[in-house]
């Protein structure tokens, strides 16, 4: 058996071309636009990479992007008193602080002074114990765009066993609440665990974010088991730069029933999904039909 590959870029450019449609049709209606403002501080590569990733997308998709560059030295008062602002601004409705921070800043003060109405990433406290509620709330975008992708394979999550790989507060938690709301029975591994490749394989779902290269081995698959990997990291291959997820992918492909690549499967979806939250922002703070919830579709397009 060879499994089916997921197809992040596809699913994503669905979801774009959504979020384009309905941004249009709002913009017709009423005259108004969705704004994004992105927060960068210092200069790290990477995370310049996805500020200009993201503020190209949602010009893309119709949207105002307003990206504000602050030197590295930039004090915890002086970004506090920029969100500030912007939490005030009626033509910003997201707000996205690009993580990680300088060491000198408090990550969870900063998040936290985001308004949660305007906290398209999710990570504000009030969403996440909505989000742990079952409650309508802005839900992080990469634990959204695996939703997204998992409901084309799993219609009804009813009786699935979900194992997730990794506990962070960015992926692993909120992927395990969003399974156990659609009542998936969850269980949750992390590096303490001992007994990791014996829960794999009772798992019709996986979803792995280690930051471990290859960590998921085709062994620990029950056969026809959906696997997700977020996993992103840089290594060498034979004297050149690669990117790999965090499953061993060529031979766990011979298992599974279906699987995400990396590069080209969770990425592009997170970004989407950024664009996805920033649109429902955007309508709940004009008291404006929302996308529907498309954690509750089958299909996104």
């Amino acid at each position: 058996m060879t499994a089916e590959l997921i197809d992040g870029k596809a699913y994503a450019e669905t979801v774009r071309a959504r979020v384009r449609d309905r941004v249009a049709a709002l913009h017709a209606d009423t005259g108004l636009t969705p704004g994004l403002a992105v927060v960068l501080v210092g200069q790290d590569p990477a995370s310049e990479v996805y500020v200009r990733s993201k503020g190209r997308q949602a010009v893309d998709a119709g949207m105002k992007s307003f990206e504000h560059r602050l030197p590295a030295d930039t004090t915890e008062a002086e970004l506090l008193d920029l969100i500030a602002r912007l939490n005030d601004d009626p033509h910003v409705h997201g707000i996205l602080v690009q993580l990680p921070l300088p060491p000198h800043l408090d990550a969870r003060a900063v998040i936290n002074a985001i308004s949660p109405t305007k906290d398209v990433d999710g990570f504000h406290i009030s969403n996440v114990g909505m989000v742990g509620t079952g409650q309508d709330a802005i839900v992080p975008c990469t634990p959204l765009g695996c939703m997204i992708m998992l409901r084309q394979y799993h219609d009804d999550f009813r009786g699935k066993t979900a194992l997730v790989i990794g506990h962070s507060n960015i992926v692993g938690k909120p992927m395990a609440r969003l399974l156990l709301n659609a009542d998936c029975t969850v269980m949750i591994a992390h590096k303490s665990s001992t007994n990791i490749p014996e829960l794999a394989r009772l798992a019709d779902i996986i979803v792995v974010a280690a930051g471990v290269p290859g960590l998921v081995r085709a062994e620990w698959i029950k056969p026809g088991a959906t696997v997700i990997d977020v996993g992103i990291n840089r290594i060498q291959r034979a004297g050149k730069p690669a990117l790999v997820g965090d499953v061993d992918f060529d031979n766990v492909r011979k298992v599974a029933g279906a699987i995400t690549p990396v590069p080209g499967g969770v990425g592009p979806m997170t970004i989407a999904c950024l664009l996805v939250n920033t649109l429902s922002a955007f309508c709940h703070q004009h008291d404006l039909p929302d996308l529907p919830l498309l954690l509750d579709e089958q299909d996104p397009s």
